[in-house]
């Protein structure tokens, strides 16, 4: 069972310090100055960043391109393929842009900026059970819907994985919870444990690429895995699974919505495989309504059938 846990994309090292230090300045430089500036022209930097990225990553670039590819049932090499790979690297460069912003705006104007009544169905399944599991996916910004729940006072708690910069990573965890949010480390189960059964919320996301040893899953037309954990805490925990997106509207709020609750009777492979098959159907809604936000850098299916 314990592998079920890992941390979705491992690292077996660290990266290069030299490296670490310049994404790090890199990314307070950014933060500073674009942080400061109105988020329309951000965004409008960040567009042209963003189009250089894309022609300057060739792995990310190839990534996103099979998996629009897959969204799209078009060829790799079509144009629309490009153009939505396109529109998936902008998306992500303003999901960041974002969250330098809302480091600067209070708990109500976090709230404000989280529309639709989503968290209220929400707020209605969590009172219905003992705790809840929101599974998410990198889609809309993950980080306005965490800094609006919390500010709406509830116990929200993120498993976030931290393999990558250990600076960078702490600077995540101090910003989140000055805005009431907990963040846990992949690797600390008794915390993770310990947030369910104390009938709190717990936030995580399943899109983090293919990996042979995941629950196979139909997801948007082909065959792949996502991973079983959120079942697998489900069902030891009685906490109820809430599939859980966010959408960026065009006037810049965000709408918040959520899928039929979940609940796992047992941990039978039959039932952990019908509830991860349902994560996977409701969340299938959320990118065919946006798949340019879909911010997924991974491969998402294997190459071929005969991955799984």
């Amino acid at each position: 069972d314990g592998g079920r846990f890992r941390a979705p994309h491992r690292r077996e090292k660290s990266g290069p310090r030299l490296r670490e230090k310049l994404v790090v300045t890199a990314y307070r430089g950014g933060s500073w100055i674009l942080g400061r500036l109105p988020l329309g022209p951000s965004i409008r930097i960040g567009g042209g960043i963003s189009d250089l990225v894309y022609r300057l990553w060739p792995e990310k670039r190839r990534y996103v391109r099979a998996n629009a590819a897959r969204i799209l049932g078009l060829p790799p090499d079509d144009r629309r393929v490009d153009a939505l790979g396109r529109a998936v690297f902008r998306n992500q460069v303003r999901w960041v842009l974002e969250g330098m912003h809302l480091v600067r705006m209070t708990n109500p104007e976090h709230v404000a900026l989280f529309t639709g009544d989503g968290p209220d169905r929400l707020h209605a399944a969590w009172l219905a059970s003992s705790s809840v599991i929101l599974a998410g996916l990198h889609i809309g910004n993950g980080e306005v819907a965490a800094a609006a729940l919390a500010g709406r006072g509830w116990p929200v708690h993120y498993l976030a994985d931290d393999t990558a910069y250990d600076e960078l990573f702490e600077r995540f965890v101090a910003q989140r919870r000055a805005w009431g949010i907990e963040v846990i480390r992949w690797r600390n189960l008794r915390d993770v444990y310990r947030v369910l059964r104390n009938g709190k919320i717990l936030g995580l996301l399943v899109d983090w690429g293919y990996r042979p040893d995941g629950q196979p899953v139909r997801f948007l037309g082909s065959w792949t895995t996502l991973p079983s954990g959120p079942a697998v805490l489900a069902a030891r925990t009685g906490a109820t699974i809430v599939p859980f997106w966010t959408i960026r509207r065009p006037d810049g709020t965000f709408l918040g919505e959520i899928g039929a609750p979940i609940l796992v009777a047992s941990p039978e492979p039959a039932e952990i495989a019908r509830a991860t098959q349902a994560i996977a159907d409701a969340l299938e809604v959320a990118v065919r309504h946006a798949p340019e936000q879909w911010c997924v850098f991974k491969p998402i299916w294997p190459d071929s059938p005969a991955g799984l």
